[in-house]
């Protein structure tokens, strides 16, 4: 048998109405919002009321001069360069002559005083407006607008940051890492990928990877890698993942094609592991029984540079209390300080961190290590308690 629902008393129909619609107008609205922010609608309503600032200025030049200086126009034709399409932004810069043609004619020639429309002021709003015309063509060739320009790189450092996050290791187990891009930027050409793999996901696999360039220069290329690494690792035996990354980097047929790898295959109940390298420097084991540093390295040539290259791995174990660190060149080597003397420097520094137990030590050897060096620099640590 069907509930018939109580009709509502005409003003609780009536509040109930407009509940509605104010809901609909302020959904309508935040939607406008959204898409204007995205660059996904029309310009018209912003060609529309920067066109209406214009005469407004217009009249207040001529009003108070002093005020409201002739140079005034160019507030409006600089935000036309930032929201408008390259020909609504021509047909608001013919409305800015014609004002300024208006506002000479009105306030009389210029050597009658101060407040008038002078050739350095013809001078100032035409520079403003080639600038804004630049930037619109730029965007326009681009294909994206600027409300959703900053944005997408945002997304994209985002997303670099989150494919670079290590899973979670079993009790027993500290792993951290630290990434510094070149100049302070939000790009950097060092990444890692990570994923625990094999029956029950007692595998650990880890790839640090150096891309060619630094910072910006190698942003692009490095979220290209970064996804593309993501989906090999985990997909293939270890032993393939190299080749197939070389692979991959070939067929991009980059002018700045090459790059160096490391990859590391951790039993997380043993210890046992594998590292693998294409180009690396090598890593640093440090034994908690002997206490001293011990370099291992894999066997291969860089990753992008011929066809049909041998990945040799090394084999070794971590025991209890040992500690394996991985890290990209700009870390331990510079133009003024060769790898050796980078390495020394490193470990003497790491050793001050082993009553710590390594917490939160990824971030302070970079800090003190290579805190002023104008290169890209990674730092991944694996502790084993």
């Amino acid at each position: 048998m069907a509930v018939r629902r109580p009709s509502l008393t005409p003003p609780r129909a009536r509040l109930h109405n407009t509940r509605r619609a104010w809901h609909r107008a302020r959904t309508g609205l935040r939607r406008s919002a959204v898409d204007y922010f995205r660059g996904g609608v029309s310009d018209w309503l912003a060609f529309s009321a920067l066109l209406l600032t214009i005469p407004a200025l217009t009249v207040l030049t001529v009003m108070m001069p002093l005020w409201a200086a002739p140079e005034a126009l160019v507030m409006p034709l600089i935000a036309g360069g930032l929201l408008l399409r390259p020909a609504s932004l021509l047909a608001l810069y013919a409305s800015a002559a014609v004002a300024l043609i208006v506002e000479s004619a009105m306030l009389g020639p210029y050597q009658d005083g101060a407040g008038r429309v002078t050739p350095g002021t013809i001078l100032v709003v035409a520079t403003a407006g080639l600038s804004g015309l630049l930037i619109a063509q730029f965007r326009s060739r681009v294909g994206v607008p600027w409300r959703r320009g900053g944005t997408m790189l945002f997304d994209l450092r985002e997303r670099i940051r989150v494919q670079s996050k290590l899973p979670r290791l079993p009790r027993g187990w500290h792993r951290e890492m630290a990434l510094r891009p070149a100049g302070g930027q939000s790009f950097s050409g060092d990444f890692v990928v990570a994923a625990r793999t094999g029956t029950g996901e007692r595998t650990l696999e880890v790839v640090l990877t150096d891309v060619s360039g630094k910072g910006m220069d190698a942003g692009s290329r490095a979220l290209l890698l970064s996804g593309a690494f993501g989906g090999l690792l985990g997909s293939l035996p270890p032993h393939a993942f190299l080749p197939a990354a070389n692979g991959y980097l070939l067929r991009q047929d980059w002018d700045e094609g090459f790059a160096t790898s490391v990859h590391l295959v951790l039993d997380l109940d043993s210890g046992d592991y594998e590292l693998f390298s294409a180009g690396h420097v090598p890593a640093l084991q440090r034994g908690a029984g002997t206490g001293k540093w011990e370099e291992k390295s894999g066997e291969g040539p860089l990753l992008g540079v011929y066809e049909g290259a041998q990945f040799d791995p090394v084999k070794g174990t971590l025991h209890h209390g040992d500690v394996l660190m991985l890290f990209t060149d700009g870390l331990v080597e510079t133009s003024e300080r060769d790898l050796a003397d980078g390495l020394d420097r490193l470990t003497g520094e790491a050793d001050r961190h082993v009553a710590s137990g390594f917490q939160g030590a990824a971030w302070h050897l970079i800090e003190t290590v290579a805190r002023d060096v104008n290169d890209d620099r990674a730092l991944l640590l694996l502790c084993r308690g």
